[in-house]
This record gives structure tokens, C-alpha cells and sequence, in this order.
């Protein structure tokens, strides 16, 4: 643990776990959308639902949704902002239970009407975890470069993927491979060290069986 794990990273707002993690939050449902959103029902777990608005919780979501960082001077002005990029938002509070008090779930719809449904924490001094994307169950930080990719379970896949990682001379950091249902469809997701060029995600797009590559850079 770091000294800024501690006291958490430069942001706009009074807790870092109530704004600069739901800036984050926001912001890692945004980037794996990876386009424009149109609407988000906000579902809002434990500490997060009793104290959103005093805490200015409300508006980093929002803005973390508009893609914007930690220490944005505009999270004060997310929700006109929102209104302006016809971005629609409904915060809804809930008493079920989950492992970490500072838990929020998006169900998002983007401009071209893809659905996302992203469960995440912010586990304090900023940082946060996403936990659950769609039907599939996730570990992701967004400390690492990021590669999420839906596929057709069968094999062949994974080695084809990690060989085009290879070949752009990127380190894999970690990996780990989730199954909806056997031989039906699974997501990979493998952190790397390092940014993986253009070519390399087009290569990838292009192996048969994988439905779409998504690229996060560290959040």
C-alpha cells in the first residue's frame, strides 16, 4: 500500500471514496461502453444510497459518465452539463445487501442503443473495483491497460488472442477467462503493462469467434 492509497488523489469534493471513486466509477462504465451514452438508471448500495446527495456522490457519477477526471472543476456542473450532451439519469436507492458499502450499478443504454449492465465499489482513497459486467463476474481496477473481449467458447480462441499480444511485444500483467455457459460464450479480460497498438486490436477483432475488443487505458 502507497501513501496514496491512504489519502486518496487530487479531486473536487469532500470523501474520495463518495467522489473521487464515483468519478472513477463512472468514468470505467463509460470507457467500456466505449460511445456516447443516452441513459443510465444509477441503482445505489448502502452508504452510497443514504448519503449520495450530501456527499456530492450524485455528481461525480454523472460526471464520471461524461467522462470526466477526479479533479474536474466541472463535476460541481454535471447534471446541466448531462442535460446539454442529452445524457438522461435516474438515481435509484436500494437496501440490498452487497460485499462493499460504496457500491453503485449502472444499467446503461448508449446513443446506438448497446446495453450495459456494470456493478463496481469504491474500496476508498479513490480506488474502486468493477465487479460484474453484464452476466459475467469481473475483477477490474483500472489500473492496468485493459482489454475486455466477449467471445464464442470454443477453442483456439484464447491462444490466438494472447499470440497477437505477443507479436506487439505487450506483457501480460493478468488474465482471466470467464464462461457464461459452456460452449456457448465467455469474456476474456487481460490487463497489460503496456498499451497495445491499433493493429493489434484490429488483428484481434479479426480472429474468428470474438464478438468485440474493447480497450481501457488506466483509469
Amino acid at each position: 500500500m502507497s501513501v496514496f492509497d491512504i489519502i486518496g488523489p487530487v479531486m473536487i469534493g469532500p470523501s474520495s471514496s463518495h467522489t473521487a471513486g464515483a468519478v472513477r466509477l463512472g468514468k470505467m462504465a463509460r470507457t467500456i461502453a466505449n460511445e456516447p451514452l443516452s441513459h443510465c438508471d444509477i441503482f445505489l448500495y448502502g452508504s452510497f444510497a443514504k448519503t449520495y446527495k450530501g456527499h456530492g456522490t450524485d455528481l461525480a457519477l454523472v460526471a464520471g459518465l461524461l467522462g470526466f477526471d477526479t479533479d474536474d472543476e466541472r463535476i460541481k456542473d454535471s447534471f446541466s452539463l448531462a442535460r446539454k450532451q442529452q445524457l438522461t439519469y435516474r438515481f435509484i436507492e436500494s437496501n440490498k445487501k452487497t460485499y462493499h458499502p460504496n457500491t453503485v450499478e449502472f444499467h446503461i443504454e448508449t446513443k446506438s442503443a448497446q446495453r450495459y449492465r456494470i456493478v463496481g465499489s469504491s474500496i476508498g482513497g479513490g480506488n474502486i473495483i468493477i465487479t460484474e459486467l453484464d452476466n459475467f463476474k469481473v475483477k477490474l481496477t483500472g489500473t492496468y491497460f485493459t482489454l475486455i473481449i466477449p467471445h464464442e467458447d470454443r477453442y483456439g480462441i484464447i491462444s490466438k488472442i494472447t499470440s497477437e499480444i505477443a507479436k506487439d511485444q505487450v506483457n501480460i500483467a493478468y488474465m482471466r477467462v470467464i464462461r457464461e455457459q459452456k460452449g456457448v460464450r465467455a469474456l476474456m479480460v487481460i490487463e497489460t503493462d503496456q498499451q497495445v497498438s491499433q493493429n493489434c486490436l484490429e488483428n484481434m477483432l479479426k480472429v474468428d469467434g470474438v464478438l468485440k475488443v474493447s480497450f481501457i487505458n488506466p483509469i
